[in-house]
């Protein structure tokens, strides 16, 4: 029988929760232990997951040698210092999204998680997906001809409250890291399918955004990407701003759209992607039909490349990660957003 992966979960909050939730349907994997600041916490949420430890601290469930994979879930400033504390603890690493706040700090990462030999993946779900596989079998083979612009969006309107993570400054708010970085790792990977390779790296990132007065970072902003071959992206977030959360993709004989290109199937099912083709009346919809949840689908291909160590496109592999933080600190950049504590 094949190993079953004991994985751990570092925070108790809402991602946490989902991920939790899904685990049961992966076929790789099972939920063994959480953890989180308190005691109360990790064993109600243990609880209602079915987790067989519950910790009192994140070090305690990195001490646990039963524990074989963590999946870490805290605020953005703490991705960086748990995924190096799990990997000289010898844990292989599911990190949320962004990996880090900045380049700088995902190179230290990435290179504690080589010397110490243990897998290491960015947790975009929508990466791990069937659809996103579909999508790039689609742009391969020019079904829309060569690829001239890609339009990405993704952003939601949330209470204004300066304590919530969203909002705060201390806390790496904002919309750029909170789901711009899923609109950047769009651009790139179908960038990169255009041109033959696996993700593509913009010439050049000019951006504009709102920073708010009160909260002090981007609650929505906007950028513009030029890729090597003539293809350009509009990519947009926020976190004060309701928007069509889309993806099209328009191409020298038609244009592409995603419907849903983030949230895919959250709960296993049918997806589509809608093509237009130049000279045909009628657009095509291909669906695509997942048997699992999206965080189920994340899990297994996790557990799946942990031979490899890292995961392999279109999952994030580490120069994935490395090139998508590179352009999330150039947009950052460009719009005059930097933390207090970098």
């Amino acid at each position: 029988m094949e190993k079953k992966w004991n994985w751990g979960i570092i925070s108790t909050g809402r991602i946490a929760a989902k991920f939790a939730d899904q685990l049961p349907q992966s076929t790789t994997g099972i939920l063994y232990a959480v953890a989180s600041r308190t005691k109360e916490k990790a064993e109600e949420f243990a609880r209602l997951h079915n987790a067989s430890r519950a910790y009192a601290s994140y070090e305690e469930l990195l001490r646990d040698p039963l524990v074989d994979i963590v999946y870490i879930a805290p605020p953005h400033p703490m991705h960086a210092e748990w995924t190096i504390n799990a990997a000289r603890s010898g844990k292989h690493i599911l990190c949320e999204k962004p990996l880090t706040i900045n380049v700088s700090e995902a190179r230290d990462v990435i290179d504690v998680a080589r010397c110490h030999d243990v897998f290491l993946m960015e947790a975009f779900h929508y990466r791990c997906h069937p659809q996103t596989a579909k999508l790039l079998e689609l742009i391969r083979e020019k079904i829309i001809g060569d690829v001239r612009m890609i339009q990405a969006s993704f952003s939601f309107n949330c209470e204004y409250n300066l304590a919530h993570r969203t909002l705060n400054h201390a806390l790496a708010g904002g919309g750029i890291l909170d789901v711009g970085c899923y609109t950047a790792s769009l651009a790139r990977l179908v960038a990169g399918a255009a041109l033959g390779l696996d993700f593509a790296e913009p010439l050049e990132v000019k951006g504009c955004g709102m920073i708010g007065e009160r909260s002090r970072v981007d609650e929505y902003a906007v950028a513009s990407l030029k890729f090597p071959g003539g293809i350009l992206a509009q990519i947009s977030c926020g976190v004060q701003l309701h928007q069509e959360n889309v993806v099209r993709i328009y191409g020298s004989n038609g244009w592409i759209f995603v419907p849903a290109p983030w949230v895919v199937s959250i709960n296993g099912g049918i997806s589509k992607i809608i093509v237009h083709k130049d000279g045909e009346k009628e657009q095509r919809e291909i669906d695509i039909t997942a048997d699992q949840g999206l965080f189920a689908i994340e899990a297994d291909t996790a557990c799946r490349f942990i031979p490899h160590r890292q995961a392999k496109p279109p999952a994030m592999s580490w120069e994935d990660s490395l090139g998508n933080m590179r352009t999330l600190d150039l947009w950052r950049e460009a719009i005059g957003l930097h933390y207090d504590f970098e």
